[in-house]
């Protein structure tokens, strides 16, 4: 492990972190819309709704995981860089169970107050007994949701980013054989997409569990799971403002969603086929970006400066020059792309437009991106409190308002291409900020 972080040539010791979390990425992405695309041939609007409100809990899950997942494997990307093989063992332990404990406590809550969480949701009369199902077994399996966060991102700061990403694989590749079939032969409705979701868990979770024993540095076993405060505030540090930033993109598309509503069903129809096409742009960036968080935090662990600035150098070099070339070539066909989704005029030109604005300032973004995972990697907490913040939620829908109402719809196209432009002048500033300090 040590020759791979500390000697091995960035290029090659950088994909080979960096290209099985992208192929995760991408596994989930297609995922998603294979989902849809099941759930869609029912043909029950009511279905599809219900299995839709419900997918918020879904992301509040993964945002929990993120704690301890990110958090922790931030703290000890640093640990390991210093050679500290007890704490490294010490923190994974500890992240894990803490996971387990939280899980069975959120579950027992999220089923006391089923109700008004439903209701929360949006639920109506005829879409809560389809989100009701969906939500029961999804909340009696979360467990194994929240947990797999852990050991997923753990096990890749030890260089074992493939593990991480058969386990992914084989998650997905099931959930995805069992939707239809749950679906359209055992008529489970919106259970049995939610069970199928809850097995591609256990599996990812189980394997993920059976890889950690693999590991030289790392532990699951029960009698080391305890930290000190100071380290648990760093991992909460880091975690925190890493889930903040799941649910950050949740609130910023209800903001947006509520925004175009009033330019018919037309524009929100054009902005979920944008965000789809999107996505797969960006599920490539975050999987390079997390992908080479370890090696970050290694390194800075390790006070290998000169190392970690050409790691950075390249980490930019990738994110801002892929962003570039994938928005180029989509801004030339974006007519093409969002006639794949629906032919509609209206919609064509609309989302033609709308994908093109955002991805204007996608180079942007891959730095943002970079900027991010430095601040989780060297633990500086309130720099990336304030990324979490910025681009999906704050910025964003300061953005949404007041361009609305200067430019009308034009103005709420092109909010998301200003909120990226002021997150990154932000970045750009606080990353300059702790490079001064620490690198």
């Amino acid at each position: 492990m040590d020759e791979l972080f500390e000697k091995a040539p960035i290029p090659k010791v950088y994909m080979q972190l960096a290209l099985p979390v992208v192929l995760g990425m991408v596994a989930a992405m297609v995922y998603n819309l294979a989902d849809t695309f099941f759930v869609a041939q029912t043909g029950n609007a009511d279905l599809v709704a219900g299995i839709a409100l419900g997918s918020p809990l879904f992301t509040f899950m993964l945002a929990i995981g993120d704690i301890f997942g990110l958090g922790g494997s931030a703290v000890i990307s640093r640990v390991l860089g210093k050679h500290d093989y007890a704490e490294s063992a010490q923190i994974s332990s500890f992240c894990f169970y803490i996971a387990i404990g939280l899980s069975l406590i959120l579950t027992v809550l999220l089923l006391v107050f089923e109700t008004p969480i439903l209701h929360l949701l949006g639920a109506t009369k005829a879409t809560q007994p389809y989100l009701a199902d969906f939500y029961r077994i999804l909340v009696l399996g979360s467990t194994f949701i929240i947990v797999s966060l852990v050991p997923g991102n753990i096990i890749r700061t030890e260089g074992l980013a493939k593990l991480s990403m058969i386990a992914t694989l084989s998650g997905t590749v099931l959930t995805i054989i069992l939707d239809p079939i749950f679906l359209f032969v055992c008529h489970w409705g919106a259970s049995g997409v939610a069970f199928a979701n809850v097995l591609g868990y256990v599996v990812n979770t189980s394997l993920l569990v059976i890889f950690m024993r693999r590991a030289k540095t790392l532990s699951l076993a029960p009698k080391v799971a305890h930290v000190s405060g100071t380290t648990f505030r760093d991992i909460i540090g880091v975690g925190i403002p890493a889930s903040l930033t799941n649910l950050a993109q949740t609130f910023g598309m209800m903001v947006l969603n509520s925004y175009l509503a009033a330019y018919g069903a037309q524009a929100v129809a054009a902005m979920g086929i944008v965000q789809k096409i999107y996505s797969i742009v960006m599920m490539v960036m975050i999987g390079f970006a997390f992908g080479a968080q370890p090696l970050i935090g290694y390194n800075f662990g390790a006070k290998n400066w000169p190392r970690l600035k050409a790691i950075l150098r390249y980490d930019m070099k990738i994110e801002a020059g892929y962003a570039f070339i994938c928005a180029l070539i989509l801004i030339i066909f974006a007519p093409q792309l969002i006639k794949l989704f629906m032919a509609q005029k209206a919609i064509v030109a609309m989302g033609t437009l709308m994908l093109r604005a955002m991805l204007f300032t996608t180079p942007l973004v891959g730095l943002i991106l970079v900027f991010t995972t430095v601040f989780q990697s060297v633990g500086a907490s309130m720099s990336a409190l304030v990324m979490a913040l910025s681009r999906q939620a704050v910025i964003f829908a300061i953005a949404i308002v007041v361009l609305a109402q200067l430019f009308g719809m034009n103005g709420i196209i092109w909010a998301q291409a200003v909120a990226d432009g002021l997150t990154f002048v932000i970045g750009w500033l606080l990353y300059r900020k702790v490079r001064q300090q620490e690198v």
